[in-house]
Formats: C-alpha cells, structure tokens, sequence
C-alpha cells in the first residue's frame, strides 16, 4: 500500500475515535514515555502539539513541566519547522493547517541531546513511519542526527507496512498503549 493509501485508511479510522478512549490510550502513551530512559536522560522535550484524533501530549507537556525539564514546540517557516521553548499552552497560537504553534518572540531550542517525540499517520512494526506528507519531521532530524526520538501512535495506527524512501527517518523507539517498540 502507497504512503497516499495509509493516509487515507488512518484518516477514515480517525473519524470514529471515542474521546474518552482517545484520552484513556494517550494516558497510557505518557505513562511509557515518561518511564523510559530517553525521557529520563534529556533536559529538554521537543513535542508535537496534537490534532486530528493523533496521541495527545498535553500530558506529556505538563508532565515535562513538573519534571523541570525545558518543553519545546514546532513552529513551521515555510519548508522548515524550528522548535521553540514554551512555558505554558498560553505559549501557542493557531499556526500551519490550524495547528498549536509557538508565539512570535520566543526563544528557539537549541540542545543537540533533546528528545523529540515524533507524530505520524501510521507506522509499521519495524518504525517505518508514514507522516503527513510535507516532510518536516524528516528534514529536522537530518540535521540534528543526535537527538533522541521517541514516535507515538494509537494501535490502529500500526500496519503492516509502511513503504520507506531514502529521505525517511525512523524513530529510535515507538511506543502505543499496549507496547513499546
């Protein structure tokens, strides 16, 4: 199946998605993500800030928060996307497609060690992932090669294969409700 198809496939799924199981499984996400070793080593957490029915990170936001480690989110410039630090969701705006963006005048994140928690359409059980499409997470890990990444999905996010082109970068772990892969 083309990257086009899983979109698709995972966008109609979407559609159906209970909140109160949305918000049950994303729970269960955080509570993986904080128990590993990446979130535990880093000062700095890079998330993505969710829409559409994607694993919610508000927990994860304010959990980082709580930790004193320094929260960082997207904010697209054209072709590129940069990480800015936040110090609360007040940080955000409407940005790209609807999506929370930091503010004008915030600092950008700068730590080469940083975490970056990883969205994604689909993924396959290797961590192949199938993003939205503009390439922006791929683009920013290329230049920063040293970060580590952790990608979050719901199960019905899994497939059995997700095509992978040249310019694609895996996460180094995936983590579901039920798994951590």
């Amino acid at each position: 199946m083309e990257k086009k198809q899983i979109r698709k496939l995972i966008f109609e799924k979407r559609k159906s998605q209970d909140p109160e199981a949305l918000r049950e499984k994303s729970h269960r996400i955080c509570q993986k993500v904080i128990a590993h070793p990446f979130y535990q080593k880093a000062d700095a957490i890079y998330l993505y800030m969710d829409c559409k029915g994607e694993a919610s990170t508000e927990e994860l936001f304010s959990k980082a928060l709580e930790d004193g480690k320094r929260v960082a989110a997207p904010k697209v410039f054209g072709e590129e996307m940069r990480f800015f630090y936040l110090t609360s969701k007040e940080d955000l705006e409407p940005g790209y497609f609807g999506i929370p963006e930091p503010k004008g005048g915030l600092t950008e994140a700068t730590e080469e060690q940083a975490l970056v928690i990883v969205p994604g359409v689909a993924f396959d059980r290797e961590r192949h992932r199938c993003g939205y499409g503009k390439g922006f997470y791929d683009r920013y890990l290329k230049r920063h090669p040293s970060m580590h990444t952790i990608a979050i999905a719901l199960d019905d996010q899994i497939v059995p294969e997700v095509p992978a082109d040249e310019f694609d970068v895996a996460p180094q772990v995936l983590i579901t409700p039920d798994e951590v892969l």
